[in-house]
């Protein structure tokens, strides 16, 4: 553990071309939501779980377009000062079989797509080299991310082909258990299938190592998380996971597995979505969520009527900061893939709110710089060297 998060430092301004518009800071700001949007200006800002790919497979949406719905396009993310983000890639299990290849090269095509038209504003990234170079050119990292294990149809091969084109992390399992890892579910419980990984999903976390990408065990069950920390070589990371101690939901982490996390070297990414980190939200019917899903969001909101302030939200940052150090604290967002964010948080362009509130409640901009994109440049970068010590090593299968 680094040394005390609440110890204020100057932070140091790195050379980029991102300038917020200076509409944005006007007299009415106060004095730390000035200083937060000043610090986006200067650190790298990374967001590691984005759905916004669910959006630009519609042929109808322009990504470079501000728009009033959805949480993710560029002119927001540019409000946002945010220099990085990883679009995952997904489809609902079951999938008939080839289905999840199909779907998933169809959604990284699309990814590819949308930076080739853009390409004044993005810049295609795996790697945290491939990200600080597209903020020093001004431009916008976009980064693949494979969300649910049984996107790789049990195979590695696959896991391999994704790599290829472009993927930094696979999320070992998403809502439903997979032949080879159980899930921890999401609203509703799920009974154990193989009480963590199979022998074949230790292969995949071997295989994750010695290509570099990252191992992401949000969305995992306890025991599997267990089966994770023993096999990986790499540090490994929760995307997209908030703190069970917080709000008591399924899907967030104990305490023991940010230590362990932490321990690895690994990073937790605090995800922003009401259900998950806020205790009084009401009870979510697991079949109004599967239809919101389905609608696009244009259906009864699970959650409407009731609202979380930016309070909340920032009371994980502070518990796993304080837990675990802010060396192994980042921003997971899960934007367009949620049903209600908190107050304040209401897209990609608000994200300095939640900076001012940690400013506010005595954190130091180092730190902070840390926390907004420094922490899982270097875990990004720990693992490309993993991946080069296992060069030559023979693949798991």
């Amino acid at each position: 553990m680094s040394a005390n998060p609440r110890t204020v430092f100057p932070v140091s301004i790195r050379p980029c071309a991102k300038v917020l518009q200076s509409a944005f800071m006007d007299s009415t700001m106060d004095e730390y939501l000035i200083r937060a949007r000043r610090l986006h200006e200067s650190v790298v800002v990374v967001d590691t779980h984005c759905d916004t790919t669910q959006r630009l497979m519609d042929d109808g949406f322009d990504f470079a377009e501000r728009h009033q719905a959805g949480h993710v396009d560029i002119s927001r993310l540019q409000a946002g000062g945010i220099d990085a983000v990883f679009l995952a890639v997904f489809a609902p299990a079951p999938l008939e079989p080839g289905m999840g290849y199909t779907t998933a090269q169809a959604q990284i095509e699309r990814i590819h797509d949308t930076i080739r038209r853009h390409n004044a504003h993005l810049s295609s990234a795996r790697t945290a080299a491939e990200v600080r170079k597209a903020g020093d050119d001004g431009r916008i990292a976009i980064i693949v991310a494979i969300e649910g294990g049984h996107l790789i149809e049990d195979s590695l091969d696959i896991l391999r082909e994704y790599h290829s084109l472009g993927a930094a992390y696979l999320t070992l399992t998403h809502a439903v258990h997979t032949s080879w890892a159980d899930s921890s579910g999401v609203h509703e419980p799920l009974a154990p299938l193989h009480d963590g990984l199979t022998s074949f999903g230790r292969s995949v976390v071997r295989e994750l190592n010695r290509l570099g990408m990252m191992v992401d065990v949000s969305h995992v069950s306890d025991d599997t998380f267990r089966d994770v920390v023993k096999t990986s070589a790499a540090p490994i990371v929760a995307t997209h996971s908030s703190c069970r101690a917080v709000s008591p939901h399924r899907r967030n982490l104990t305490d023991e597995m940010m230590r362990a996390i932490a321990e690895s070297g690994g990073v937790v990414q605090i995800n922003f979505s009401v259900p998950f980190v806020d205790p009084k939200c009401p009870p979510i019917d697991p079949d109004v969520v599967r239809q919101w899903h389905a609608s696009g969001g244009l259906s009864r909101n699970p959650v409407s009527g009731h609202v979380t302030p930016l309070s909340v939200l920032a009371d994980h940052f502070d518990h796993a900061m304080q837990l675990i150090g802010p060396d192994h604290v980042g921003i997971g967002s899960d934007f367009d893939g949620v049903p209600a964010l908190p107050a304040g948080m209401e897209d990609c362009s608000k994200l300095a709110n939640l900076t001012a509130e940690l400013l506010r409640r005595g954190y130091g901009e180092v730190d902070l710089g840390k926390m907004l994109g420094e922490n899982v440049l270097r875990v990004m970068d720990s693992c490309q060297k993993c991946a080069q010590r296992l060069q030559g090593t023979h693949p798991s299968i």
